[in-house]
């Protein structure tokens, strides 16, 4: 295999498109990263449905969001605990580190870092912050996988780190 160096074509505020020889990807700017939250309690799992541009269409996900994109020095399980409020209006106790995962490793260089929240409460309303829009479902654990079939049906997309979900029932 023949290295090459990584060239930098374009960078935004969020995204960096880079090269190596012929191999064209994309990466988070600045050091930001990922986080996924799995939240289940008492039987229920907490799933978020929002607007993806990208795909122009709705998308049904497990709760994520950007790590260090308003702090540089913020800690995933901090990230974790702050998206999971923001997207969900739930809060957890504790939150477990799982480990790193690639989403997309043909196109993108970025890693997630899945991580577990015990221990919810309901602590606000969700939605996200303003115009994202999101919508909270809190899913029996033994109607999710027809939930989520209902809502491909609907035209929603679905997000594959559902098949994580998926795979534990």
């Amino acid at each position: 295999m023949t290295h090459h160096p990584e060239e930098i074509v374009w960078t935004g505020n969020y995204l960096v498109t880079k090269r190596r020889g012929p191999w064209e990807y994309v990466g988070r700017a600045r050091n930001i990263g990922a986080v996924v939250v799995l939240a289940v309690e008492d039987g229920h799992i907490l799933l978020v449905e929002q607007w993806r541009v990208p795909l122009q269409r709705q998308c049904l996900e497990l709760p994520a969001g950007l790590v260090g994109d308003e702090a540089e020095d913020e800690d995933v399980a901090t990230a974790a605990l702050r998206e999971l409020e923001e997207e969900t209006g739930w809060t957890a106790d504790r939150v477990e580190i799982v480990g790193d995962f690639a989403s997309s490793p043909g196109m993108v260089s970025e890693m997630f870092t899945l991580a577990t929240a015990h221990g919810l409460s309901k602590v606000g309303v969700g939605g996200g912050l303003a115009g994202e829009n999101i919508t909270v479902h809190c899913v029996a654990l033994n109607k999710v996988g027809h939930f989520i079939a209902t809502k491909r049906d609907e035209g929603c997309a679905i997000d594959v780190k559902l098949l994580l979900l998926l795979s534990l029932i």
